[in-house]
């Protein structure tokens, strides 16, 4: 029997999907809002060692946004002032902090978003139609733009709860790699982590769905590799969610 054919969506009554890189291609926005940020930092620094996508998907992806700044700093062996929240992301050269970087990236992310948009991927519209209207369904995301990404997708109405970067700071849950905000999903939806499957596509948000517990963590590969994904506890991986549909 194939993985593809042991998988019942069916036979869980909770589903939690990621959304950069799982129902919205966001993730490719992310991406280069980071390339551009880290880009130009590194520049101004005089590093010459550029930021390359292995960075992204090793340091950045799927953690929360400050998490993503201090552990590429860390990569290179740079070290910042951690700053304050309201830091503004125009910081000059040499006086940078942590949350200051973090907020130039999402200053960067937000202009894309409304310059160019954002549609959802056809084959995860087709796998929540598969589902069905009743199917329990939640968004568990590290990002604080979520509700907005959503918004415009014309998919906020379609997921309950959303637990997104905004919930977890103010319930004091780590973000991705830790498991805490899907069980945090999950209890919302008065489900234990086996009656529950998670949607992934980034590495450390499949290493939080395996280390939870949860029923089956599906692996979507936009790009960090099948075998990474498997590695990282995956229990099926699929290119898109249009092949279990």
């Amino acid at each position: 029997m194939t993985a593809e054919a042991a998988f019942r969506p069916s036979d869980f009554s909770v589903h939690l999907f990621d959304l950069d890189g799982v129902i919205t291609p966001t993730a490719e926005v992310h991406m280069r809002a980071w390339a551009r940020m880290f880009s130009a930092f590194l520049t101004g620094r005089g590093i010459p060692e550029p930021y390359t996508d292995e960075d992204y998907f090793a340091h950045v992806d799927g953690r929360p946004r400050y998490d993503g700044v201090r552990s590429f700093l860390l990569s290179r062996g740079l070290e910042l002032p951690e700053g304050a929240d309201a830091d503004p992301g125009d910081q000059p050269v040499g006086e940078e902090t942590v949350r200051g970087l973090g907020n130039r990236k999402n200053d960067l992310v937000l202009t894309l978003l409304r310059s160019e948009g954002v549609a959802p991927y056809p084959g995860t519209l087709a796998y929540l139609e598969a589902l069905g209207p009743d199917a329990r369904a939640a968004v568990v995301s590290s990002s604080r733009n979520a509700e907005e990404v959503l918004r415009g997708a014309g998919l906020l109405g379609r997921f309950s709860p959303l637990v997104d970067g905004n919930v977890a700071a103010r319930e004091g849950l780590p973000g991705k790699p830790s498991p805490a905000t899907f069980l945090h999903a999950a209890h919302l939806l008065g489900a234990e982590a086996t009656e529950a499957v998670v949607y992934e596509d980034a590495v450390s948000g499949v290493r939080a769905g395996a280390d939870g517990g949860f029923g089956a963590v599906v692996g979507v590969d936009r790009g960090v590799g099948a075998d990474a994904l498997t590695a990282a506890g995956a229990t099926l991986v699929v290119s898109d969610l249009e092949e279990i549909a």
